[in-house]
């Protein structure tokens, strides 16, 4: 039994040294550069985050690290609060509102007092507004007669989609119900599916930012505001309060781009990326240069697929499943054994491990985001872990059940010691419902692991989240046909272990080598 539990501790000893390693990881590569730029999940933080890193690269030995689509503003800003970036475009009506919970008609300089105590400030008015709205299809809304956000009041047949972060924010939906006694009830949906559920009639009313592309390429009407609920939502650089004190070459240029960015000259680059498919990068380049956009072909889906980020998102989805499917295994294996003899703690622990699997992925990251003031790869890797946990004890726990008592009892009769009955009796005959968990885990972690690209972690879930971003069914798919594919290929490797471990068990002993 001292063996038995010597095992246990080395075992649980490598995972904790393991996670340690992990916790001096960098976070994507999102420690790489001096100056870290992050954005939230939708084109124009995309794009304004690319003009950023190349207004800031010049004067800069290293690049900037881009943090692309980390989610929303409660995760951007938590990455914001804890370091993990260093800067990202911002508006000033959700900074008042949302994350300051103060007047919507905050003046910057009173913002800046309440943000100083947090370690932050906003700075660097870009020049326009793209604030929140509500848009129906010019057509319905003329049938209707529907020209302001009052006259929804008059209709509460209607059908809104409106994207989950507008339904849960202080200054969306429940503000602008509550203002305009509005009786409907939406349903939440992605900003970018919205469009094409209102393009397709499936929903009347949508929720939009005014220098969204789509607004006239499918003929909407965006609803007055006829009694002044929303506020001004002035893009700013949302920034750390050192910054300009470290970086005071770069803070400079980054400070020319104060007024230069106007609401047209906006929507012209959500244009060229939601309609023409162009990169963020070209865009924010032309944009900068000053030059006209140069109209290109949009690139095909196969082009996509195998683009040249396939083989960087390849390792970095490889790594998260490999890494946490090995240290939930190394975790999970002693621990299931520790607790199987014990019926009534090892309910309560595998009750544990259960719950954290009803744990929405996103929340979980932000909760450890938050603990950790950190993102990228060691807070997925943590989480992918968590939910790799269940079917590898629940798995090695059923393995360990179904080894008959005689077989035990065989092995006690032989003189062997607990211990040396759990390692020559009960594990080896456990081993194959124990890779079956193994297996299980694999397939879950390489599905989970998309959602790693929400904080910046990389993987094929970073073509995902961008795909959902632009509403783009290519780039969505050139991300999804990746991790199926890995999915596909790590079955049929487990496939093959299993087959070895069968063709072993049902090797005569007249075949085994005998000694002489």
């Amino acid at each position: 039994m001292q063996t038995l539990r010597s095992g246990l501790l080395q075992a649980l000893a490598a995972a904790l040294g393991l996670l340690m390693l992990l916790a001096h990881l960098p976070a994507g590569a999102a420690d790489d550069g001096p100056l870290r730029v992050g954005s939230k999940r939708f084109t124009e933080s995309y794009i304004l985050a690319e003009i950023f890193a190349q207004t800031a690269a010049p004067q800069l030995a290293t690049a900037p690290a881009v943090r692309q689509g980390l989610g929303n503003t409660a995760i951007v800003y938590e990455a914001l609060r804890s370091g993990a970036i260093d800067l990202y475009a911002e508006y000033t009506g959700t900074i008042s509102a949302e994350i300051l919970r103060g007047s919507p008609s905050m003046s910057l300089q009173a913002m800046n007092a309440q943000l100083a105590p947090l370690g932050l400030a906003a700075s660097i008015p870009l020049g326009f507004n793209d604030g929140y709205a509500l848009a129906m299809r010019a057509s319905e809304a003329q049938r209707l007669g529907i020209r302001n956000l009052g006259d929804l009041a008059k209709h509460p047949t209607l059908k809104l989609g409106l994207s989950n972060e507008f339904i849960g924010r202080a200054d969306g939906w429940r503000g602008v119900a509550a203002h305009y006694g509005l009786p409907q009830t939406p349903t939440g949906l992605d900003h970018g599916l919205a469009y094409d559920a209102i393009g397709a009639g499936q929903v009347d009313v949508i929720d939009i930012y005014t220098t969204d592309a789509k607004i006239g390429h499918l003929g909407l009407l965006v609803l007055q505001d006829d009694r002044a609920y929303f506020p001004r939502y002035d893009a700013v650089v949302l920034h750390r309060i050192d910054l300009p004190q470290r970086l005071p070459q770069a803070w400079a240029a980054l400070q020319k781009l104060q007024g230069r960015i106007d609401e047209p000259a906006m929507i012209a680059m959500n244009a060229r990326a939601e309609l023409q498919g162009q990169a963020f990068d070209v865009i924010a380049r032309d944009f900068l240069a000053g030059g006209a956009a140069q109209t290109t072909e949009r690139p095909g889906f196969v082009d996509r697929l195998f683009g040249s980020d396939l083989g960087r998102l390849a390792r970095q989805h490889l790594m998260l499943v490999a890494v946490s499917v090995g240290v939930a295994t190394l975790i999970g294996v002693p621990l299931a054994v520790a607790v199987f003899p014990y019926v009534q703690l090892r309910a309560v622990v595998l009750g544990i491990t259960g719950l954290m699997q009803t744990v929405p992925s996103l929340a979980l990251l932000a909760v450890l985001i938050s603990a950790l003031g950190a993102i990228g790869t060691l807070p997925a890797l943590i989480a992918l872990t968590l939910y790799s946990l269940l079917p590898i004890m629940r798995n090695a726990v059923t393995g360990l059940a179904d080894v008959s008592d005689g077989l035990k009892q065989a092995g006690t009769a032989l003189g062997m010691t607990a211990s040396q009955n759990l390692q020559l009796v009960q594990l080896p005959l456990a081993l194959p419902t124990l890779i079956a968990g193994v297996r299980t885990a694999t397939t879950i972690a390489i599905g989970t692991a998309t959602i790693a690209a929400f904080i910046g972690a990389g993987g094929f879930g970073e073509r995902i989240v961008t795909g959902l971003a632009l509403n783009d069914k290519q780039l969505l798919l050139a991300g999804a046909v990746p991790a199926a594919a890995l999915a596909l290929f790590s079955e049929a490797l487990f496939e093959l272990l299993e087959y070895a471990l069968r063709r072993r068990r049902r090797t005569p002993a007249s075949r085994a080598p005998v000694r002489t």
